[in-house]
Formats: C-alpha cells, structure tokens, sequence
C-alpha cells in the first residue's frame, strides 16, 4: 500500500486513534494535547521510521492550523463573556508579554550563559500562551467567566505581538528605534483589517441566500482566513486578523449559527490533531535529552519568576485579586505556538536555533504535565470554582426566503430564568410566535398556560423585520426572568 491511498489510510488510523485519545485524556487527567504530541513521536524516525525533517514546511503547515485554531477560538467565544475583560485581556496580550520577554531574557542571560539577543529570543519564544491548549483545557476547569474571558483574549491575541517579537530577534538586521512603530502598525492594522473583514462578511452572510446549509460555515470560516491574508499581505498582523474577525462574525447575527459552531470547532480539533502529530513526528527524540536542562532551567524562570511578575504587572491598574492572580499566573498554558514560533530562527539559520527549538520541545510537555494536570486542583485549592453556573441560550436561525420570515431554533439550557416562564409571559414582539415545543424528545404545540422548562427546545417563527428585537427578548428573560424589562434587561449582547 502507497500513494495516495497509504497516505489517507494512514491519516484516518491517526484521527481516529487521535479522537480516542480524547477519552483516554479524560480519564488519565492529562491534556490530550500530549497524547497527540505521543502519537506523532510513535510515528517518527525512532519508532516507525517516518522520516520528516522539513522545518520550513512544518512552520508553514502549523502557521495554516493556528489560523483555523484562533478562527474557531474566536467563533466561539462570547463578546457579553469577554467584554468585562477586555482591558485585563488587552493588558495580558501586550504588558505581559513585554514583561515576560524582558525577564526570561536577563535570566536566561546569565543562567545560560547567551548573549542578549539570543536570551531575548528564547523570552520572546516561550512568551506566548497557546490557543490550542487554553480552549481545550481552560473551559473545563469550571471557573468563572471572570477569568474565562481574559485568559481566552490573551491567548487569542498575544501571538500577534510574539511573532513580531520573534520575527525581529531572529533577523540578522540590527534593532532599531522604529521597531515599536512597526509594532504598534502592525497589530493596529491588523485589528481594523479584521474588524471590517468581520463586520462585512455577517453582513454579507446575512443578506446572501446560499442553496444549501452547509456552505454558510464554510463561507464563515472562509473569510477568517482571508482576514489573515489580508492581513500579511498588508505587512499587519495576520494573526490578529483573524481572531479578531473570528470574534466579530461569532458574535453577529449569523444564519445558521450553531451549524457553523459546530463546524468550527470540528475544524479546531482537527487542525489541533494534525498539529501536534506533525510536531511529534518533527521531533527527533534523540536530540531532547541533550535539551533537558535548559528546558528545566527556562521553565523554572517561566513559571516561578517570569510569568508571575508579568501578570503582577498587567493585572496592577485592574485591582484583580491575588487568588485571581495566582490562577491567571499559572493558567498561562504553553502548547504548539512556540514551537512553531522556534522554528522561524531555525529556518533563518539563527546559530543554536535547534537547540532552542529541541528545549521549547521538552518545556511544552513538562509545563503542559505540570500545569494542564494541576490547574482543576489550584481552582477549587483558591476557591475559584463555580458549580452550576448558567449557560446562556441557544439560540439558532434559518432564513424563510420565500416567506420573508426566520425560525428560530432556541435551546433552554440548564439554570436559565426561562425555567418556570409560562408562554404568555415571554410578551415576544408582533410578528413573532412560538410554533413547536419539544419536550423529552416529544415534540407538541403550545399553549398561552404552557410553563417552559429547562432542557426545551423551540421553534420561534419570526418575521424578518422581528427577528432582532425577538432575540433580544428571549435572551432577556433567560438571564433576569419574566421581570426583564423592568429589571432593566433588554437583552442586548
């Protein structure tokens, strides 16, 4: 067996092995991020005899799969969740960093015995947290959104500043007193280019009636990508492109909104697999023991001085308390961005560039052991776990062309004040009205005196010029009850 039918048999034996991973990662407590790093180290040169060693097209193949990764981090993240957050959030992607970079450098320096630029690289490198691993692990930590959105922000913003940092460093070109200007272009260019590239595909999806349900995720997660060739092709930050036109399209009034979740997050996962496969089956397991000791050291400063310091510094205007700090200081989880990241001084011939990418390696598995096993266990040690907290309503729609009407698919999820709400007391607009309810997998018509409860679905048959203000209603009385209106609520995202 060869070719092209070697190749798809082998990829399918890998995702499905990679998707069973993700049970036994569940009960082993480890992050399944590890497991798939394992799974590419099984198939590479020391066990299976796979033999990869294209550095290039490794970071250009793990550049594709953090574009989809923040894409599906950005679509699924709640702009009412992370907007409390935002200046923490904007504070840990961009004070932090320079923090971090400035103390792992002056560490590194002396502990390593490196030169300033090069220990300035090795800062820069390790001072991303990773997307991939702060979607998968953080959200089922169970604390708050409080600390939920500023820690999805950082990870979702701050490779946009690192790989300018990185790009910088690693280049033979001296440094000089426009390199904050160039910065601050980039990442100011980045964030409009993906706030109008977001803004004009929602509305552009809004208004296009596509003949078939599943081109709308595809369109959506189309135009993220092109938010991030935008943004290259603008010599602005790709990276925050994206994310940020992830973020605006999650939270638009999308057609088909939960297909095109579920989508995303399908693509996340995926784009997550085939990433930590390609960096396991790239690593040469031979080189990492040399790299153990400078990993340990460059974690030690990481974790215990570097990375406390700089959340100290970016939670300092915000008066966030010191267990929030302890967790948000911990919580900064390392996955496949700085080993992707690694690779750009390897490409570039960087002088000991393979050894900064062999320790970045090995610091990714011990931080991701140490911290992805710990976090569950720090949480409820600081009291910071929330039991029970309400999730929001789902809320799905699908266009009625011919009839110039919308349906509404609306999912009454477990804490909602919609528990207990008779129909009558949902007071939807004109225009509007609740055509099915399913109940228990039964599905029947109701009634004024029908008494909504948790876990219902219903179908909500709205006219076009309805469907705002009826979204606002129904999200209104699932966060303040029947009372909404007078309790101020009106439902605005």
């Amino acid at each position: 067996m060869g070719g092209v039918t070697g190749f798809l048999g082998i990829a399918a034996a890998v995702l499905l092995l990679s998707v069973i991973a993700v049970r036994v990662s569940i009960r082993l407590g480890l992050p399944s991020l590890l497991l798939y790093l394992g799974i590419g180290v099984l198939l590479g040169e020391s066990v299976l005899g796979i033999q990869f060693e294209d550095a290039d097209l490794t970071r250009s193949l793990g550049t594709a799969a953090l574009v989809l990764i923040l894409t599906e981090g950005g679509l699924t993240t709640r702009w009412r969740d992370v907007r409390p957050a935002l200046g923490l959030g904007i504070a840990l992607s961009t004070v932090s960093v320079g923090v971090s970079i400035a103390v792992t450098g002056f560490a590194l320096r002396f502990l390593l015995d490196m030169d300033w630029r090069t220990a300035l690289l090795w800062g820069a490198v390790l001072s991303s947290t990773d997307a991939a691993a702060v979607f998968s692990v953080l959200r089922g930590v169970g604390v708050g959104k409080r600390l939920i959105g500023p820690l999805e922000l950082e990870s979702g913003i701050n490779d946009a500043p690192v790989y300018i940092a990185v790009v910088l460093l690693a280049a033979p070109d001296p440094i000089t007193w426009t390199a904050p200007l160039l910065m601050l272009y980039e990442l100011a260019a980045g964030a409009l280019i993906g706030v109008a590239l977001g803004w004009l595909g929602g509305a552009g999806l809004r208004r296009a009636a596509l003949p078939a349900t599943g081109l709308y995720p595809l369109a959506t997660v189309a135009v993220c990508v092109l938010a991030y060739t935008a943004g290259d092709l603008a010599h602005a930050s790709g990276f925050l492109a994206v994310y940020i036109a992830a973020l605006v399209l999650g939270n638009a009034r999308l057609p088909h909104r939960s297909d095109t979740l579920s989508f995303a997050e399908g693509l996340g996962w995926l784009s997550q697999i085939g990433l930590f496969v390609l960096l396991g089956l790239y690593a040469s397991p031979g080189r990492l023991l040399d790299a153990l000791v400078p990993a340990l050291v460059a974690g030690a400063v990481l974790l215990l001085l570097a990375r406390p310091l700089s959340v100290l510094c970016a939670a300092l205007p915000f008066r966030v308390p010191w267990r929030e700090q302890v967790f948000l200081s911990w919580s900064g989880l390392r996955g496949a961005v700085p080993i992707v990241f690694a690779l750009i001084p390897l490409i570039q011939g960087v002088p000991g560039a393979q050894r900064l990418v062999d320790a970045v390696f090995v610091l990714v598995i011990l931080l991701t052991v140490v911290q992805g096993t710990t976090l569950p266990w720090l949480a409820k040690g600081l009291r910071l776990v929330r039991s029970g907290e309400a999730r929001e309503v789902q809320v799905d729609s699908s266009a009625l062309d011919a009839l110039g009407a919308e349906l509404l698919q609306v999912r009454i999820q477990p804490g909602s004040r919609l528990h207990g709400v008779y129909l009558s007391e949902l007071r939807l607009p004109p225009g509007s009205s609740v055509s099915l309810v399913v109940r228990e997998e039964k599905g029947f018509t109701p009634q004024a005196t029908t008494r909504l409860q948790e876990h219902d679905q219903l179908l909500v048959v709205c006219t076009d010029a309805a469907r705002v203000a009826t979204e606002q209603r129904i999200r209104a009385v699932d966060r303040a009850g029947r009372f909404a209106r007078w309790k101020g609520d009106a439902g605005l995202a």
